[in-house]
C-alpha cells in the first residue's frame, strides 16, 4: 500500500493511502491515524464484563429477550457458549475472524468462557483473547409456573352415548391426547400442555388442556378415531386486562353407542351382525352369511338394534363336520352337543372355531379382529 500525502494527527507519521468509500458511505473517522496509532486504542472484540443466563429449573426452558425457549438444557456449558456468542460484537473493520473458548466450570452456578478470537484489520492479523465470567440463575418459566398452579383453559370430557366408555376406549383416546400435546410441545408451542388426567369418572376419563384450541383439536382427533360427536359448553370465567371476555370450554367427545366388536341384531330379520365401523353410520358382517352389512344414512350410528354381545365374549369350539356350502356343524359350546349352524363365507374349515352363543343359537365369528 502506498503512502499518501497525509499525516497521522497524532504522532505526525505518513498516513497509507487508503481506498475512498463509496458514494453515500461515512468516511470512518480513524481513517486519518497511521497503523501505530489506530491499533494502539483498537478493541477487535467488545465484550460485556459477565453475562448471565436465566435458566427455568423444572424444564431447562432458557430466558432469551422477553420470551422463554425450549431448549432442554441439561449442560450449561453450551448454553453458556451461545450466551457469549450473543453478547459479543465484533469490530466492523475486522474480517476472517476465527475464535475459541475453553470454558471452565468454576462452581455450579459460574462458567469462565476464556475466548480467543483472531482476523484481519487494515491487511494485519491481529488477535485478541479474553475472560467472560458466565452466571446461571435459575427460576419457573411462565409455562412450568401455569402447570404447576394447576392452570387450564378447557376440559376434555371423554364419553359414550348410553354406556360408560370401556377402559381401553379411554386409555386409547388418552393416549392420543397424550401423543398430540406432545406433538405440540416438539414443534415449539409452549402454550400447549396437559394439566391433569382424570379417569376416576364412572362414565369416562376428564383431561384438563391448557387452552381452548387444544381441547377442540383433541376432541376432534378422538372422534375422528372411534366416530362419534364433539360437542362444547363455553363457560365465562373473566375478562382480560382489555375487556374481552375469556371462556373456558368443555368439549365432549361423545363415542358411539356401538363399536367395532359389538354383536347386535338389526330389525331386519337376517340375523346378527358383528359391528365393523361406527363412522356416520353402523356397518357390519353378517354372522349367517358373511354379507356386508350397512344402517340407512337416517339411522346413522343408532340404529334400532339389540346388542347380545361382543367379539371379547367368543370361545372357541369344536368343528364336528362341514355339511355343504351353508352348513357346519359343531359343538355346543355349554352343552357340547353336536349343533348344526349357517356357515358365513368368511368360515375357513378347521379343527375349531371362535363362536358367539345366545340363547339357544350359537354363530360362527371371524377370525380376525375386527
Amino acid at each position: 500500500m502506498s503512502e499518501s500525502r497525509d499525516f497521522c494527527p497524532q504522532c505526525g507519521d505518513p498516513v497509507a493511502e487508503r481506498a475512498e468509500p463509496r458514494p453515500g458511505e461515512p468516511r470512518e473517522a480513524d481513517a486519518v491515524l497511521c497503523d501505530g496509532c489506530y491499533f494502539e486504542d483498537f478493541d477487535l472484540i467488545d465484550a460485556p464484563d459477565r453475562v448471565q443466563v436465566t435458566l427455568c429449573g423444572r424444564c431447562g426452558a432458557v430466558h432469551r429477550g422477553n420470551r422463554w425457549v425450549d431448549l432442554g438444557a441439561v449442560d450449561y456449558t453450551d448454553v453458556a457458549i451461545d450466551a457469549v456468542s450473543e453478547a459479543l460484537s465484533i469490530h466492523i473493520n475486522a474480517e476472517d475472524i476465527e475464535w475459541g473458548v475453553e470454558p471452565e466450570q468454576v462452581d455450579e452456578t459460574t462458567i469462565r468462557m476464556h475466548c480467543t478470537f483472531s482476523g484481519v484489520v487494515r491487511g494485519t492479523p491481529i488477535s485478541e483473547q479474553l475472560v467472560v465470567p458466565v452466571r446461571i440463575a435459575k427460576e419457573v418459566c411462565d409455562r412450568c409456573g401455569r402447570i404447576a398452579g394447576g392452570y387450564f383453559a378447557s376440559i376434555l370430557q371423554i364419553r359414550a352415548e348410553d354406556r360408560p366408555v370401556r377402559p381401553e376406549e379411554a386409555s386409547e383416546a388418552i393416549e392420543i391426547a397424550e401423543s398430540y400435546v406432545a406433538k405440540k410441545e416438539q414443534d415449539g408451542d409452549r402454550e400447549a400442555f396437559i394439566t391433569t388426567v382424570d379417569r376416576s369418572n364412572e362414565a369416562g376419563p376428564n383431561v384438563k388442556l391448557s387452552t381452548n384450541k387444544l381441547g377442540q383439536a383433541t376432541a376432534n382427533r378422538i372422534t375422528d378415531r372411534f366416530g362419534g360427536t364433539v360437542h362444547d359448553y363455553p363457560t365465562l370465567v373473566t375478562e382480560d386486562g382489555d375487556g374481552n371476555e375469556v371462556y373456558r370450554v368443555t368439549f365432549v367427545a361423545r363415542l358411539p353407542k356401538y363399536t367395532p366388536g359389538d354383536v347386535i341384531v338389526p330389525e331386519d330379520d337376517e340375523g346378527p351382525v358383528l359391528v365393523t365401523s361406527a363412522h356416520d353410520r353402523l356397518k357390519g358382517k353378517r354372522l349367517l352369511s358373511g354379507e356386508r352389512y350397512e344402517a340407512s344414512h337416517e339411522d346413522g350410528t343408532t340404529p334400532d338394534v339389540e346388542k347380545i354381545g361382543r367379539l371379547d365374549d367368543a370361545v372357541d369350539t369344536t368343528v364336528v363336520t362341514v355339511e355343504d356350502e351353508h352348513a357346519v356343524q359343531i359343538l355346543d359350546p355349554e352343552t357340547y352337543e353336536a349343533k348344526t349352524v349357517s356357515r358365513p363365507d368368511y368360515f375357513e374349515p378347521d379343527d375349531t372355531v371362535p363362536v358367539l352363543k345366545h340363547g339357544t343359537n350359537v354363530y360362527i365369528l371371524p377370525e380376525e379382529t375386527v
